[in-house]
């Protein structure tokens, strides 16, 4: 038997309370808060639900316990882990460029967030893409932090958008974060380090230019 109270939203207003049995791995019944009742799945569990909806003040107990249960107890465990999460750091990088009939391959990963339950989803154009994505569960860090990376295989586009939504008790807000296919990661990361590069020395020769004029000025050429 597993009792479980699921929401979404911060002040409960979605809460839903449900008693799932199960006998060898197999659901035999079910009470969900919004249907109101017990429903079988199996012809066991069929008599057992009308039996238990029979039962009135059974019913009833559980009706409230929505919320004298899962409001209650998601109120104190809420404010105990919202005061200690952590944002996650997410990245889109390419894995795989297309080639011919082979999709290419982006992966969303989401870095050092807490605590380890985390949504991540892709949108291309603003819609959800479900089958051509592959997940990893959430991996543990070893330093109480958590990292989950997520796979997608597609067909470019032009002018398409594609996404990556990360979902977590730290943002109130879905984290987006857009793919820019204008240019591969690694071309990015060349530019950018030889622009810094570029930069340093540009100051370093404009030191160098100064430093030799502030000599020159305290010199008196004596002709031979």
């Amino acid at each position: 038997m597993m009792f479980e109270c699921v929401y979404s939203t911060s002040d409960y207003s979605d809460m839903v309370f449900l008693v799932s049995m199960s006998f060898n791995k197999v659901m035999v019944a079910q009470y969900n808060s919004t249907v109101g009742k017990f429903v079988g799945f199996t012809e066991q569990g069929e008599k057992n639900a009308e039996y238990w909806n029979k039962d009135q003040a059974f019913m009833q107990d559980l009706k409230a316990d929505v919320d004298t249960v899962c409001r209650h107890y998601a109120q104190v465990l809420d404010s105990s882990v919202r005061d200690k999460t952590v944002k996650p750091k997410v990245k889109i990088s390419s894995v795989k460029q297309a080639e011919g009939n082979h999709p290419a391959v982006l992966m969303c990963s989401a870095y050092d967030f807490y605590p380890e339950k985390i949504k991540v989803s892709w949108l291309r154009d603003d819609k959800l893409m479900t089958s051509e994505v592959t997940s990893t569960m959430e991996m543990a860090d070893g330093d109480w932090y958590y990292q989950i990376h997520s796979e997608l295989e597609y067909t470019p586009k032009s002018e398409e958008k594609i996404s990556c939504v990360v979902e977590h008790a730290s943002s109130t807000q879905p984290i987006v974060k857009d793919w820019n296919p204008s240019m591969p990661e690694s071309d990015r990361n060349k530019i950018a380090i030889g622009s810094s590069g570029l930069v340093l020395g540009i100051i370093i020769a404009a030191a160098g230019l100064i430093y030799y004029k502030k000599k020159s000025s305290g010199r008196i050429l004596v002709p031979n």
